[in-house]
Order: C-alpha cells, then structure tokens, then sequence
C-alpha cells in the first residue's frame, strides 16, 4: 500500500473517523519517537541477586509445596 492509496482511504471516510485515524497516528508517533532507555548491559546472573535465598533459613520454607497448601488452607479456610 502506497502513501497516495493510504490518502485516498483515509479521505473516503467520514470526518469522525478521520479524526480517529489522525488521534492513531499521534498515538504511535507518541510512542515511537520517545526516547529509548540506555542499553543497560547485560545483567547479573540471578543467583547473584541480594534477594535470592532470603528466606533461606526458615523451616517452613523448606518445601514450597507444603508450606503453599497450609497458607492457603488458613486464608481460604
């Protein structure tokens, strides 16, 4: 589809629908010609997160599985 055929389409309909193209295009120009985060490098390996293995220590903790089931068990009767 060429630029002339898409002028041609767009003059073919009504002037509410015009509009609601034209508010489309100022949408995605909105959205597109932001400026892109800076590349932030690669990122650290999970395991070495601070919050990994926080809750390490805890008993219940121990089997997820177990310790899921008893929450819901008291929240959801």
């Amino acid at each position: 589809m060429n630029r002339e055929q898409i002028l041609r389409d767009l003059m073919a309909l009504p002037s509410r629908l015009q509009q609601i193209v034209a508010d489309f295009i100022a949408f995605l120009r909105l959205c597109y010609t932001q400026d892109l985060p800076e590349d932030v490098g690669a990122l650290p390996p999970l395991k070495d997160e601070h919050f990994v293995g926080i809750w390490s220590d805890r008993p219940d903790m121990m089997d997820s599985s177990t310790w899921i089931r008893t929450i819901r068990a008291r929240e959801w009767g």
